[in-house]
């Protein structure tokens, strides 16, 4: 009897001691194997696997444009002060450019109005302050940001007639029939002499400065070539009335000749009339 309840309890803790020695060694086996796996799969990305996502590109970079991304290295050096380094604007210094568009950016750089030398300055046209192909980079990059595109015009489809009508319409109370420009309250108007059909139409819809900005509903592409071709007109008119006089509109035209048509009668008194005592 005491050899039989001697025996069983030594027997069991060499059991016990045995599968845990066991399970440890499986263990350790199954981390080893775990690890070579992990450190293979970091090595080489199995066939058909998909692959592993592109890394997050950094704030302000512009995928996809080679061109867009130099207009964004332009865009800080150059604009950044007015319009923040992410074209939302700053109070008090410039505006927003967050979907302004193509025609926006591409009016303003190609006919030197911005980058303005102060904030309050008054837009005026210059020459532009960038070569074409950095113009095009800064666009392309404004562009990015959404908005519409550069406005498309073609003068030689325009109706020189119709043309002539919807700008005394529209225009030529601030611009003058002749597109010489003038001065209104509050602001100068300049003279469209130097501008392309291209800025015609960009003009047009944005609305530079203090003049309005007119819709597709407004003035239809039609239209828009007709006052591109009549614009263009204006800078060498067929002038049947004889003497232009630099074509300063009409009033202005008048004056000079009731100014010349009383100099004339007057020296034709003093010619022919007789000096009395």
């Amino acid at each position: 009897m005491r050899r039989r309840r001697r025996n069983p309890p030594r027997a069991r803790p060499r059991r016990r001691d045995r599968r845990a020695l066991l399970l440890i060694a499986i263990a350790v086996a199954l981390a080893s194997l775990g690890l070579d796996t992990i450190a293979a799969g970091q090595s080489r990305v199995p066939t058909g696997a998909p692959p592993s996502p592109a890394p997050a590109q950094p704030p302000g970079t512009v995928p996809g444009s080679s061109q867009a991304g130099q207009g964004r290295s332009l865009f800080v050096e150059g604009c950044s002060s007015c319009h923040g380094f992410d074209a939302k604007g700053i109070p008090g210094r410039g505006p927003s450019l967050v979907g302004v568009g193509a025609q926006a950016a591409a009016f303003y750089l190609s006919t030197g109005r911005m980058p303005l030398p102060d904030s309050h300055a008054y837009p005026e046209r210059s020459k532009p302050a960038y070569p074409q192909p950095e113009i095009d980079a800064i666009v392309a990059y404004v562009a990015s940001l959404g908005g519409p595109p550069i406005p498309k015009v073609d003068p030689a489809a325009g109706n020189l007639s119709q043309g002539e009508q919807a700008f005394a319409l529209s225009c030529s109370g601030c611009h003058q029939i002749i597109a010489r420009g003038g001065i209104v309250t509050g602001s100068e108007v300049p003279a469209l002499a130097q501008a392309t059909a291209t800025q015609i139409a960009e003009a047009v819809r944005v609305g530079p400065y203090l003049m309005p900005g007119f819709s597709t509903g407004e003035i239809n592409q039609q239209t828009l070539n007709s006052i591109a071709r009549y614009i263009i007109y204006t800078r060498h008119p067929a002038d049947r009335g004889g003497w232009g006089i630099g074509h300063i509109g009409p009033i202005p035209e008048g004056m000079v000749a009731w100014l010349l048509a009383l100099s004339a009668l007057l020296i034709i008194a003093r010619v022919i009339g007789k000096r009395t005592t």
